[in-house]
């Protein structure tokens, strides 16, 4: 039934109810881009009424987009500090697991190394620590000398930051060099899970060498993933910490999201927007970072520039107004429009248009004339 009220609606601005087809060709409006002159019978046919925006009170909800951020503290990249060639993988993505639990194993001679390293070291403390104490005896008793006994000092010493250094190194690579001991050397090392969370991304497969710079793994923890949403300045005035929100996926639409408010910025982009942080009531495993989504906010009353709903039109996914411009003369304007409530639709960019004359009843004729003109 709606495109049989435009199609008609056409034909009657464009013939202008007139019979003879050189009346049609005199009556048709004028059409210059985005601009349409009509003749006053045009006008009482199309039910073309002049009004203006107004100021008015509105509730309802407010439609946003944004997507899915984490703080980079909540994000992983898991490399190794040596490298080494893996020998098993763990975990998939979208894989829940807990701290310290293992992901990979890897093996490589180096690791060998530094455990032969530790132990040496830790083995010539031992005789160097003896020795010290022997020739300190021997000052004791003044039957050493003292070149002998800071040669044993700086030996100890020396071996005692070497041990540190090497126990350092082994903590690097997940070994605990309290537990190595000349029967426990291993050539593999297994890279546990640095915070209870869900695997994202997995780079890497068996049997591939990496190195040290390489990322092995990406995580997330989600005690803390968000979704950060782009606002117009005129309705981060209408929102609050604590306020709820339903968000969904263009592919997933019947599938909401609970969300609540948890940071409002006081930076207003170039685009006239805000960023508005929420915070995932519960956390799904199919939300990454980077997702696009929207989000529906209910509002409570607000004040408003609005205008009938019959007043703006809709288009290839945009919203249009038509000012009046001069005598029986309006020009197509696009709009971003807000809350709709008791047939009034807000205009978020309405400001300049409060005294502007628009046509407020048969736009939508108005519309249909310009795009179908030929």
């Amino acid at each position: 039934m709606k495109y049989i009220y435009l199609i008609v609606s056409s034909i009657l601005i464009l013939s202008g109810c007139n019979s003879s087809s050189e009346k049609q060709v005199e009556s048709a409006p004028i059409v210059k881009g985005d601009m349409i002159q009509l003749t006053p019978e045009q006008m009482k046919l199309a039910g073309i009424t002049i009004g203006n925006v107004m100021d008015t009170m509105l509730s309802g909800t407010l439609h946003v987009h944004g997507r899915i951020d984490v703080p980079p503290q909540n994000l992983a990249s898991i490399t190794v500090p040596m490298g080494g060639v893996i020998r098993s993988i763990k975990v998939m993505p979208g894989m829940k697991i807990r701290k310290g639990e293992s992901i990979a194993v890897l093996e490589d001679q180096a690791y060998i190394q530094l455990q032969e390293d530790y132990l040496t070291t830790k083995a010539k403390l031992t005789q160097a620590e003896a020795d010290y104490q022997r020739q300190k005896g021997l000052m004791d008793a003044k039957a050493g000398s003292d070149k002998t006994l800071e040669k044993a000092r700086a030996e100890y010493q020396m071996l005692k930051v070497m041990q540190n250094s090497l126990a350092q190194k082994l903590r690097l690579i997940y070994i605990n060099p309290q537990n190595v001991n000349e029967n426990t050397i291993s050539r593999s090392i297994s890279i546990p899970a640095p915070f209870t969370g869900y695997v994202t991304k997995v780079m890497v497969n068996v049997g591939r060498y990496v190195n040290q710079a390489d990322i092995l793994f990406e995580m997330v923890d989600p005690n803390d993933i968000h979704l950060a949403l782009k606002v117009f300045e005129k309705d981060v005035l209408n929102l609050s910490i604590g306020q709820t929100l339903q968000a969904y996926l263009n592919s997933k639409p019947e599938k909401r999201h609970q969300c609540d408010i948890i940071l409002i910025s006081n930076s207003i982009h170039e685009d006239g927007t805000a960023e508005v942080h929420c915070h995932f009531m519960n956390y799904d495993s199919t939300l990454v970072p980077g997702m696009f989504m929207n989000a529906d906010i209910e509002l409570g009353k607000h004040k408003t520039i609005a205008v009938r709903e019959d007043a703006v039109t809709e288009f290839e996914d945009k919203n249009y107004i038509f000012l009046k411009t001069g005598q029986n003369i309006f020009t197509m304007r696009e709009v971003k429009v807000g809350a709709r409530e008791h047939g009034l639709v807000e205009i978020l960019d309405g400001n300049s248009l409060t005294k502007a004359p628009i046509a407020i009843g048969g736009a939508y004729s108005l519309l249909m004339a310009i795009k179908n003109i030929e």
